[in-house]
């Protein structure tokens, strides 16, 4: 039996030697799409666990808000593996924008990125604790400035006294303190020390730096505090007690408390979606291998079952010949998903991709011989299954005479007196066919089919990642800009007047003057902002219930709202400055983004019940809603000199609000659709490209005969035209409605998994034009507006949507 299969193998490598070929690169494509993105999800699923083992993760940041804060105290609390402080300041770096702070902390011991944030070094060492002139950087630093190990920067340090003033708002302030240069001696990454996506990569500087410039670095009057990393024995599980404990030994309830064990599940969440991601796209591949190569198993089985049925009259046993005839595919298939295994090694070094790249520990080529391998194994299997598959089928068949199905559809355009091209054509795609004119016209509906819907879901889905990746309205950011008022409970002078002058600008249409609280739920710090419009108010993104109207009442944001157990209705206990408070929440919606809570953390109270919470502030800020339209940098240029001659030292800073880091995951993953959509084309072209060429191949006998009875060449190529047509038409009438199903539910998977808020735009319910949206009011639960657009007809409207 081997040497009549192996005899055979060299037959068929002479005679279809350049299909074997083709047979061979197919499968390589397909294995190399399907195991680099199953690869690349596994890589990109464990790669926060794997970072976290292979460094020394804080628990917490502790952000005392008081520049003589004692951390001995902290280090002799039970439970305390590490303590290491730093100060989160701006440096600037000469010859760098300072927009997003190229200095990412200082640190103001040896502990940090030693025995806490102990990061992985990618490239170079770690810096000298005892060298000023040292420091690292994070890979996206080394990408967006050019500058990586060797490379020397100049920091540009202010004097004491004009640390003090940069702090307290004065954007005229120029660094006039010491120039001090530095190295860099190392390319690192840790939880703390990683890259979210869009952040250009940030400069770690060396303890000594705050040893020797410690006041240029926190100002005369310690306008710029300390902080702490915290790494407890007991891990994110310890924090509520040494909360606890912390309140105790500093007799402080108002200490600022990050719980960076919060920030797991949500990075995991992140890089599971990205990995499901991968995964879907690798389906997708995979489908379109089994339909593209199964059609190429099928043709080169149908080539070699004449001669086998001949064989087998002769005495030819059964396994005999299915053994042969897939011999010349499976040696195809080993050495094609040989090819693909090398591919997937090689586009290895892309991976993971979204977030999950900012926490990968040893970045590049990676192979993970346990997908390739089993990969490899099974590409070879399948190929050998199928081809025998089709072998055994095709020669118990042979001789056959199926009973052909007639296509209702043929027969009504048939009756319906049709033209003959119109009808014949027709049933080309229709009707498969009987004995050697048989065509494979399932397959090549079903890919019609699903390379429509493929194409319709993945433009829908893509359209809801366009329109979020460019409206911050989706992240709760209905404000254009922000200005800090005040700062630890001390306003600036003449606020009164900078927010009446903000406010008679022709192009800011809302005002918010928030004051922001820490307060307590005993598990954990929630930063509550204070709803307080100055003439008309800034909307606010709710996804559940209405806004706070009474002291008793809250807003919390989804991920808090879920950590509490809290939800619309339920009542919860907070506690501020002023002791513990029993609140309502009356609302789930999103909260302004800062450097210290996500825009899903946090709530909302009405300045009564932040009076009755707190005695002072963490920050003040103005946020400030433009007219649409309105040019940011103008309308900057003009508040800034507008309000120059009520605040010292030059006027007040206006900033655009910081954009969601969770915007850049979801651009993150965008390509991912368009690869699947790619795919998913591939298989309906191929698929019913492969129709119409074994169409006319096979049933060119019938075209022969029609051609003897009289039909032109033009009515024959009328024949192939509408087979075509109707392949699509069909594609087109089921695969665009469950396409725009499938597409509107994965993006409202997407957009609660993230989360955004997806509010279908609203249509005027007479003209059916679409209205602008705004979100909310205070007492709305509901996004508005109700009135219909200017210049309907309509007397009365009600809000349509198209979702």
């Amino acid at each position: 039996m081997v040497t009549f299969a192996l005899a055979w193998l060299r037959l068929e490598l002479r005679r279809h030697g350049r299909s074997l070929v083709v047979l061979a690169l197919l499968v390589a494509f397909a294995t190399c799409a399907v195991l680099t993105a199953v690869a690349g999800a596994r890589r990109g699923d464990t790669a926060e666990q794997r970072l976290r083992e292979r460094t020394a993760p804080a628990d917490l940041v502790v952000l005392p808000n008081d520049p003589a804060f004692d951390y001995g105290t902290l280090r002799a609390l039970p439970g305390v593996e590490a303590v290491g402080a730093f100060v989160n300041t701006e440096v600037a770096v000469e010859g760098l924008p300072t927009a997003q702070g190229p200095v990412y902390l200082v640190p103001a011991g040896d502990e940090v990125m030693r025995t806490v944030e102990r990061p992985v070094v990618l490239d170079g060492r770690l810096a000298d604790p005892a060298r000023v002139d040292e420091a690292v950087v994070t890979p996206n630093f080394v990408a967006s400035y050019g500058l990586g190990v060797g490379d020397t920067v100049t920091f540009l340090l202010h004097t004491p006294e004009g640390m003090d003033a940069a702090v307290t708002g004065d954007a005229q302030v120029r660094p006039a303190g010491p120039r001090v240069r530095a190295r860099i001696v190392g390319v690192v990454r840790s939880m703390w020390f990683s890259d979210s996506p869009g952040y250009r990569g940030g400069l770690v500087t060396s303890p000594a730096l705050f040893a020797r410039y410690g006041p240029n670095l926190t100002g005369v009057r310690g306008s710029v505090q300390t902080a702490a990393f915290v790494r407890l024995a007991g891990g994110a599980t310890a924090v509520p007690a040494f909360t606890s404990a912390m309140t105790e030994a500093t007799k402080r309830s108002d200490i600022d408390v990050w719980n960076l064990g919060e920030s797991t599940p949500l990075i995991q969440k992140t890089t599971n979606f990205e990995a499901g991601g991968l995964l879907a796209f690798a389906l997708a591949a995979l489908l379109a291998a089994v339909v593209l190569v199964g059609q190429s198993l099928a043709r080169h089985a149908g080539t070699a079952v004449d001669d086998l049925h001949v064989l087998r009259a002769l005495g030819l046993p059964p396994r005999h010949a299915v053994l042969a005839g897939s011999a010349a595919p499976t040696v195809a298939a080993a050495a094609g998903g040989a090819v693909g295994v090398a591919g997937a090694v090689a586009a290895s070094a892309a991976l993971p991709i979204g977030s999950a790249a900012a926490l990968e520990p040893a970045p590049g080529v990676d192979a993970d011989w346990l997908v390739l391998g089993a990969g490899w194994g099974c590409a070879v299997l399948l190929v050998a299954a199928g081809t025998a598959t089709v072998l055994l089928v095709a020669l118990r068949r042979r001789g056959q005479v199926a009973s052909a199905r007639r296509s209702a559809v043929a027969l009504a355009a048939a009756r319906v007196g049709l033209p003959v091209p119109v009808v014949v054509g027709t049933r080309f795609a229709l009707e498969a066919g009987q004995g050697r004119a048989a065509v494979p016209v399932r397959p090549a509906l079903l890919a019609a089919i699903t390379g429509v819907l493929g194409i319709v879901a993945v433009s829908t889905f893509s359209a809801g990642v366009a329109d979020a990746t460019t409206n911050l309205a989706r992240f709760g950011q209905t404000y254009g800009l922000e200005s800090p008022l005040g700062a630890d409970g001390q306003d600036m002078p003449a606020v009164a007047g900078v927010v009446g002058a903000v406010a008679a600008d022709p192009d800011v249409v809302g005002l918010n003057d928030a004051r922001v609280g820490v307060a307590e739920s005993g598990t954990r710090t929630v930063r509550l902002y204070t709803y307080d419009p100055v003439g008309a108010p800034i909307d606010v993104v709710l996804t559940a219930g209405r806004m706070p109207v009474a002291a008793t009442e809250i807003v919390l944001g989804p991920h808090t709202a879920s950590v509490l157990g809290a939800g619309v209705g339920s009542t919860t206990e907070l506690t501020g400055t002023k002791g513990p408070r029993r609140v309502t929440v009356t609302g789930i919606g999103f909260v302004p983004a800062g450097e210290r809570n996500f825009y899903f953390d946090g709530g909302w109270l009405t300045p009564a019940g932040y009076t009755e919470m707190f005695d002072g502030f963490e920050s003040h800020q103005l946020q400030i809603a433009l007219r649409d339209g309105a040019d940011l940098a103008s309308v900057t240029a003009r508040l800034e000199r507008a309000t120059a001659s009520l605040v010292a030292d030059g006027g007040l800073a206006f900033e655009p609000p910081m954009p969601p880091g969770e915007i850049a995951q979801v651009r993150g993953v965008r390509n991912l659709p368009l690869l699947l959509g790619v795919f998913l084309a591939a298989l309906a072209v191929g698929a019913v490209g492969h129709a119409l060429t074994v169409a006319v191949r096979r049933r060119r006998h019938d075209v022969a005969v029609l051609r003897a009875l009289g039909m032109t060449g033009a009515q024959c190529r009328a024949v192939v035209t509408t087979q075509a047509t109707v392949l699509t038409l069909v594609g087109l009438v089921f695969g665009v409605p469950l396409g725009l199903a499938l597409g509107r539910t994965v993006w409202r998977l997407v957009a609660d998994y993230t989360p955004l808020a997806y509010h279908p735009r609203p249509r005027c319910g007479r003209c059916w034009r679409w209205v602008p949206r705004r979100w909310s009011s205070p007492t709305s639960s509901r996004p508005g507006p109700r009135a219909e657009r200017a210049g309907c007809p309509s007397a009365t409207s009600y809000e349509r949507s198209d979702q």
